[in-house]
This record gives structure tokens, sequence and C-alpha cells, in this order.
């Protein structure tokens, strides 16, 4: 049997995310506020496709878009 994250269609980079923002989510606010500056995400990313660097795209940025994608 597979993972539930697999089973899902997720990746496992991605299941690792939505667990952590929502354990983030969970906390009190004085803890949910600290622990949400240290989930920011400050790497940035490029797809490469027939030897040319494409654009490049910030990591955090990239994951909320697809996220309200998938969310649809």
């Amino acid at each position: 049997m597979p993972a539930a994250w697999k089973a899902a269609g997720l990746t496992y980079n991605r299941y690792l995310a939505i667990a952590a923002r929502a354990v983030r989510r969970s906390l009190k606010e004085e803890s949910r506020i600290a622990a949400e500056r240290r989930g920011d995400m400050e790497l940035r990313f490029a797809k490469w496709q027939n030897g040319k660097q494409g654009d490049v795209k910030d990591l955090a940025s990239a994951n909320a878009a697809a996220m309200t994608e998938n969310a649809s």
C-alpha cells in the first residue's frame, strides 16, 4: 500500500511543506509568529530546457502559486 501522500498525488517535499504549515498554524500566537519567520524560504530555482536556463523564480512564491492552483 503506497503512502497516503503519494496516493494523494503529492511529492514528499510538498507533503512536508503542508505538514509544517499545519503545525505552525496550530501553535499559540507568540510561538506561531516565530515559527512562521523560520519557515520563510529564500531559495530560488530555474528550469533548464535545451541547455538554456529559464527564468529564475523564488521558491516560496512558486510554492504558494502551486498550492492555490491545487486547492481549486
